[in-house]
C-alpha cells in the first residue's frame, strides 16, 4: 500500500479563492473590506517571513493590510496600548499577534487584550470556551485547516477512532475539540502516555502535533489510516515533520506531506476567520448567509 497524498496547497488555494469571492460579496452588500492587523514584535527572521506571507495573501484576497511592527525591546504597557487601539478601531476586523513574542513580554496577557470577535487566531479564553462548548466562534487556524483537509478528502469522522498526538493550546487541544464536535471517538497522547505507538495504532484518523521530528513511524500507524502531520522542522536535508513520511507512506491510506500539507492551510483559515469576523462586525451575517 502506498498512501494517497493530501495536497494542502491545492485546498488552501481553494479556500483563499472562496475568501476573495466572499470579500467581493461583502462589498456588494454595502460593507467595507476586512482589515487585518498583524502585529510583529522584534526581528525574528521566521516570524518576519510568516507575517509577510500573511500580509501578502490577505491583500490578494481583497483585504486591507493594517500591519504594525514594533521593536524587540518594546515594553508590555506600550504593546498593550497598541492592542487596545486596534481593538477599538472599526477598520480592524482581525488582530493577529505573531507568536512567540520576546521573553520579557507576557504573551497570555497580551492575547487577553484582543476582543474575541477580532481574535482571528482563535486563541482567547472566550473563543476556547466557545469551542469547548460547541458554540459558534473563531477557531484556531491550524486545527480548522486540518478539519477542512479531512472534509475535502471525504474522510469520515462520525464514530471513527481518532488520536491526536500533542495537547498544546495552539493545536492539540482545539484539534481534539473539533474532532469531538464531529462525533469522533477521541484519544489524546502526550508526554506522559505510556505507549504512544500502541495508542496510535488504534486510530482511523491520526493527527500528529507533538513538535518532535520523526516521532511517528510505520509501527504506530494502522494500515489504511489517515495521517495528518502538523509538525514542521528544519533538518539536514530540508523540512521534515513529526511523521517519518517515507516509512508511514507504505502503511497509511492518506497522508499529508511536509511541506505542502497542513502548513498552507493555516494562513488560508486565518483569512477565512478574518472575513467571518468582518461580516459579523458589520452586521451582515443574515444577508451573506453566515
Amino acid at each position: 500500500m502506498t498512501a494517497r497524498v493530501i495536497d494542502g496547497k491545492a485546498v488552501a488555494r481553494e479556500v483563499r479563492d472562496e475568501v476573495a469571492s466572499g470579500v467581493q460579496r461583502l462589498l456588494a452588500a454595502g460593507g467595507t473590506a476586512p482589515g487585518l492587523a498583524t502585529v510583529l514584535v522584534g526581528d525574528d527572521p521566521a516570524s518576519e517571513v510568516y507575517v509577510r506571507n500573511k500580509r501578502r495573501l490577505s491583500v490578494e484576497a481583497g483585504m486591507v493590510d493594517l500591519h504594525r511592527h514594533l521593536p524587540g525591546d518594546v515594553d508590555q504597557a506600550t504593546l498593550e496600548a497598541l492592542l487596545d487601539e486596534l481593538a477599538a478601531d472599526p477598520a480592524v476586523s482581525g488582530i493577529l499577534l505573531q507568536l512567540p513574542v520576546p521573553k520579557h513580554l507576557d504573551a497570555d496577557a497580551l492575547v487577553a487584550r484582543i476582543p474575541a470577535e477580532k481574535d482571528v487566531d482563535g486563541l482567547t479564553t472566550l473563543n476556547a470556551g466557545l469551542l469547548a462548548q460547541g458554540r459558534p466562534g473563531l477557531r484556531p487556524c491550524t486545527p480548522a485547516g486540518v478539519l477542512r483537509l479531512l472534509d475535502e478528502y471525504d474522510v469520515a469522522l462520525s464514530g471513527v477512532e481518532a488520536v491526536v498526538v500533542g495537547r498544546s493550546p495552539l493545536v492539540g487541544k482545539p484539534m481534539a475539540q473539533l474532532l469531538l464536535g464531529r462525533h469522533a471517538t477521541l484519544t489524546t497522547c502526550h508526554s506522559r502516555t505510556k505507549d504512544v505507538a500502541e495508542v496510535c495504532r488504534r486510530a482511523d484518523v491520526l493527527v500528529v502535533a507533538a513538535g518532535i521530528p520523526g516521532l511517528i513511524g510505520a509501527d504506530a500507524v494502522k494500515p489504511g489510516a489517515t495521517v495528518i502531520d502538523v509538525g514542521i522542522h528544519r533538518g539536514e536535508n530540508g523540512l521534515v515533520g513529526d511523521v517519518r513520511y517515507d516509512e508511514v507512506a507504505e502503511v497509511a491510506g492518506l497522508l499529508t506531506p511536509v511541506p505542502g500539507g497542513v502548513g498552507p492551510m493555516t494562513i488560508a483559515m486565518l483569512l477565512a476567520n478574518t472575513l467571518t469576523a468582518a461580516i459579523a462586525q458589520q452586521g451582515l451575517l443574515e444577508e451573506l448567509g453566515g
